[in-house]
Order: structure tokens, then C-alpha cells, then sequence
């Protein structure tokens, strides 16, 4: 599943073929691709709106219209792009919403697993259980360390775990909880109220750098990942820990080892990630 950085990089590309465009139609074929409202009042509502801001919320892309939200989900294989109406719908199979623009140009939506969802909405929080319980933004100014230290004050959740937790903080997923927690050279398995308060500081940096990293490559291009443009992100070129299973430390040589914590596959190094 696309996480922060990926997502970050999708807001960024689509700011400058969308803001100031204005929706001219609707176009659906998977009734559940369309989250909220139902697909007549979505074709409706969206008719004649202009994109005016587009930002990210952990990992949900959210366009501001001139009177709601357009709020899209990527899930695991979502991809959303703009390109000239002309172009051969059957070049993506995987089409399953697009809103055709004023300039000629559409909005497409493309996701082959289809959990993807796309909603309209006056309320971001009000879409879905996960949108009105997320955490603070990691990246943003306003989130301290000292406030990363109060949300961890009586957890006793292992740190893999926690990190995926979008209501603890939002938008880190299984690539970037590895890639944090190696560049912290804390075990995954390591308990959240067990951390001195040094270990807590490095682990709030080491999750900051890990996702500005990501930003800077423009995400992980390891699946179904791919840019508005359609080309790969250049993350999974930098990785320390995620996906190097039996690889040498980049670090002390040592082979990575796989486990699985919170039913996902958790990559680390056994020398500079002691459990003990």
C-alpha cells in the first residue's frame, strides 16, 4: 500500500495539471470504487466544481473543491493520474473512474485490486472510521518530540506495531516503520515503554528522515507504486532494512532477517537491532 511518501509524491505531481481545472463530467465502472455519495449524487455535486488546493492526510490524496472534498484512498495497487481525453481508454485495464476536466484532460482512476476508494465529501473525518482517528502528521512542524514522548507514555505495544498504528501518527506504513526503526537501531519486537528518552528522540528523528527520504526518491516503486506519470519511484534504490531479507548489512555486514510482527513481513538487522 502506498504510504506517506508515496502519497506526498502523488499530491505534489497532480497540483499542477489539476488546480484551477474544472470537473465537466463523471465516468465510473465499479460501483464500489465510488465510497460516498451514492455514484448519482457524486455526478451531481461534482459537475462545475474547480480544483482550487490539493493536500495530503497520512495517506489519503484530498482535493479541495469550491464546496466539498475530493477525497481519494489509494489502498494497495491505486494509481490516479491526469491525461488528454483522447487517449485509448484500453491503454489502462484497470480504469474505474475518471471525471473529464475543462482543458480536454481527465482525472483517471486505475486500481487493479480495487479496495481503492474515491468519496466527495464537506468533512474529511466523516468518510470512514480510519479518516476520523488518525494521528498527528509526523512531518509537520507543530509535532514535536516531546509530543511523540507523550504518545508513547504507558504503551507497552511492540514498536513495529505501533508504527503502523495510524491513530498513534499517520501515514508511516511497513516500509518506513522498517527503514525507522533500523536507522534507530531499534529491534522491531522492542516495547514502546521500554524506550529510554534518548532512544524515543532518535526513534521520532529516525521516522522524520526516513520519510523525507522517501519523499526526496518520490516513493517506493515496488509493486504497483508508480508516479502520476507512470514512472517508478527511485526509494526502493536506498532502502537499509525493508525488502533485503539475507542481504549484508549496509551498516555491519551482517544478513538481514525476516519476521513477521502485526501480520507483516518486518525486516532488521540482528546485529545492529539487538533485542536485548
Amino acid at each position: 500500500m502506498p504510504e506517506l511518501p508515496e502519497v506526498e509524491t502523488v499530491v505534489r505531481a497532480l497540483r499542477k495539471p489539476l488546480i484551477g481545472r474544472t470537473v465537466t463530467g463523471f465516468w465510473f465502472d465499479w460501483p464500489r470504487t465510488i465510497g460516498s455519495p451514492d455514484p448519482d449524487q457524486f455526478a451531481a455535486r461534482v459537475h462545475g466544481q474547480t480544483f482550487r488546493r490539493i493536500e495530503r492526510r497520512a495517506k489519503y490524496i484530498v482535493c479541495h473543491l469550491d464546496d466539498e472534498l475530493l477525497i481519494v484512498h489509494l489502498k494497495m495497487t491505486g494509481r490516479l493520474y491526469v491525461t488528454p481525453a483522447e487517449s485509448v481508454q484500453n491503454d489502462d485495464r484497470w480504469l474505474h473512474f475518471k471525471l473529464p476536466l475543462d482543458n480536454g484532460h481527465e482525472l483517471r482512476f486505475s486500481d487493479a485490486r480495487k479496495f481503492g476508494k474515491v468519496y466527495l465529501s464537506q468533512d474529511f473525518a466523516s468518510v470512514s472510521p480510519g479518516a476520523a482517528n488518525l494521528g498527528p502528521e509526523p512531518l509537520e512542524d507543530t509535532f514535536t518530540v516531546d509530543d511523540f514522548r507523550a504518545r508513547l507514555v504507558g504503551r507497552s505495544t511492540i514498536l513495529k506495531a505501533l508504527l503502523l498504528d495510524q491513530s498513534f501518527i499517520a501515514g508511516v506504513g511497513n516500509i518506513y516503520a522498517d527503514e525507522a526503526l533500523f536507522r534507530a537501531k531499534l529491534h522491531p519486537l522492542r516495547k514502546a515503554n521500554g524506550l529510554s528518552a534518548a532512544e524515543s528522540a532518535l526513534l521520532y528523528q529516525t521516522v522524520r528522515e526516513a520519510l523525507l527520504a522517501g519523499i526526496v526518491y518520490e516513493g517506493a516503486s515496488i509493486n504497483w507504486y508508480r508516479k502520476p506519470d507512470g514512472t517508478q519511484g527511485e526509494s526502493q534504490k536506498h532502502f537499509y532494512a525493508y525488502g533485503r531479507e539475507g542481504q549484508p548489512c549496509l551498516v555491519c555486514g551482517t544478513p538481514l532477517l525476516k519476521i513477521r510482527v502485526a501480520q507483516r513481513g518486518t525486516h532488521y538487522c540482528p546485529s545492529c537491532q539487538p533485542l536485548e
